[in-house]
């Protein structure tokens, strides 16, 4: 019995790959919940696996002390010295517990409790060994599929090669093997912890380091690599060496280092591009196969860039589905603006037509008073262009400006585009109303002027009223004339009342 269960311990740690102490550790905690479960108790109890008989023991566990206060876990000096006269306090007496007494259902959850401290001590040992190794290149079988998902083989474990993971051009069956690097190792994953990849840009490194020898003894370097699984790979090197080329040490001769790797990879393309410590020189090379004409950085702080190429050579360097241009903005981490030259051309001459255009003042539009005239201004709007460009929305974020004043501004526009670029005379009453909103003018001077306007045509007398000095009030019709007009027929008025008075002091 005794060798029986030493073999099947040491069987069950070599199989696992963990230690032996860890397995007999599982036995004897599985032994105390069991015995606990069958006794139904609160003491402290503790299984100990003898090497000897082969056997699991189970003792309960009193302390000594001088005053017994749990009666469960403590023993008296007196009571402990029956069992053992070297007691002291402080000591432990142990009390062996019978375990043949233990049934079937104490064994099942024995068993239950072996597997997951198993279980668990296996999880942290592939933990240990394999989240050091992420990103190393591995060979693997697969095994079988769940799902969207492959499981294989590693040889101690199995993993998992996700669908985010397994490259578009690429079908698998069962048993082949394949060439993959460690993604990841998530140690609370239900399933296999190991995540590997077909997909990630470093599976393409670690081919170029086993096939090319100046990059596995460092000479050459691989600076910067962007992948699409699949499609294209952008692979950018340096050599540290002078009188070495890098491109051509990883091309090889006639190709061949190249193109083992892109039967592996099953016919994707890759680029393998000179690598530069500036930006706009490293760029050039990125986008190829396309030509650039220029690149000119407009943004350092967040990285981007503005790239002028032929109008001929502006398909390939954008790609099938902007594959090029985005491989690239990957490659060198910056944002990348591609552009034809006729593009480009065009949007200079918007820029200098927009530069050259004459503008016109706002003061050319009839209808919108001094006041808001102002509020606009200072909001950076300076001609009536810019201002018939706006949205109803960005004319009431200016300040002073509400809904109505917004309507009075876009009727005004109308009536200035609407004249052929001409202010168009807005009839007194309009201007009158939105000075009014403007300036809040106090009820009582609106209703004096009211007074004066009514009493303007009944006599020669009230004609006298209107002066230069009372020009404003004289402006205010309720039948809405113009200005203009009003002065016509108050210069008249004003003679013919001179000429009445002359002749009264005559006679």
């Amino acid at each position: 019995m005794a060798n029986l269960l030493s073999q099947q311990i040491e069987m069950l740690s070599r199989e696992k790959h963990i230690e032996p102490e860890i397995v007999v550790a599982a036995i004897e905690d599985a032994m105390v919940v069991a015995a606990r479960k069958y006794y139904k108790t609160e003491e402290d109890l503790r299984a100990k696996f003898n090497q000897e008989t082969g056997q699991v023991d189970v003792y309960s566990v009193h302390m000594v002390v001088e005053e017994v206060t749990d009666p469960k876990k403590e023993v008296s000096l007196a009571e402990a010295k029956k069992k053992d006269p070297a007691a002291e306090v402080g000591t432990e007496i142990l009390a062996t517990k019978p375990t043949d007494v233990l049934g079937r259902i104490a064994a099942q959850t024995a068993k239950q409790v072996i597997l997951q401290k198993v279980r668990e001590a296996e999880r942290d040992t592939i933990f240990n060994e394999y989240h050091n190794r992420v990103g190393e290149l591995i060979t693997v079988i697969v095994k079988r599929a769940e799902g969207p998902d492959l499981i294989v083989d590693m040889g101690r474990t199995e993993a998992r090669l996700p669908k985010r993971e397994q490259s578009k051009l690429e079908t698998y069956n069962i048993g082949e093997r394949l060439r993959v690097v460690i993604k990841a190792v998530d140690r609370a994953a239900k399933g296999p912890q190991v995540v590997i990849s077909r997909a990630d840009a470093s599976l393409v490194q670690r081919l170029f380091e086993m096939e090319v020898p100046e990059i596995y003894d460092g000479t050459v370097q691989i600076r910067f690599a962007a992948r699409e699984a699949g499609e294209r790979t952008k692979v950018a090197v340096m050599s540290r060496d002078k009188d070495v080329d890098p491109v051509g040490a990883c091309v090889g001769m006639k190709g061949m280092r190249v193109q083992s790797i892109i039967r592996e990879l099953r016919g994707e393309k890759i680029d393998i591009i000179p690598f530069n410590e500036e930006t706009v020189a490293f760029a050039q090379k990125a986008l190829s196969p396309a030509k650039v004409t220029w690149v000119q950085i407009t943004d350092p702080e967040n990285h981007k860039l503005e790239v002028i190429v032929e109008d001929s050579q502006l398909s390939l360097a954008i790609g099938k589905k902007g594959q090029n241009v985005r491989l690239a903005s990957k490659l060198i981490g910056w944002d990348i603006d591609i552009k034809s030259e006729e593009e480009k051309r065009r949007e200079i001459e918007e820029q200098m037509t927009a530069l050259t255009a004459p503008t016109t003042p706002l003061t050319a539009l009839a209808g919108v008073g001094p006041k808001t005239i102002e509020k606009i201004e200072a909001a950076g709007i300076t001609n009536v262009e810019k201002l018939a460009g706006m949205t109803p929305e960005q004319l009431m974020e200016i300040p002073g400006i509400g809904e109505k004043m917004v309507d009075k501004i876009y009727q005004a526009v109308n009536r200035f585009y609407e004249g052929g670029g001409e202010g168009a005379v807005a009839p007194a009453e309009t201007v009158e109303s939105s000075e009014a909103a403007e300036l809040a003018e106090p009820a009582a001077e609106s209703s004096a002027s009211t007074k004066v306007e009514a009493a303007a045509p009944e006599s020669s007398e009230s004609a006298e009223a209107v002066t230069p000095e009372s020009g404003e009030i004289a402006a205010e019709t309720a039948e809405g004339a113009p200005a203009e007009k009003i002065a016509e027929e108050a210069e008249p008025a004003k003679a013919k009342g001179d000429a009445d008075q002359a002749e009264k002091a005559n006679s």
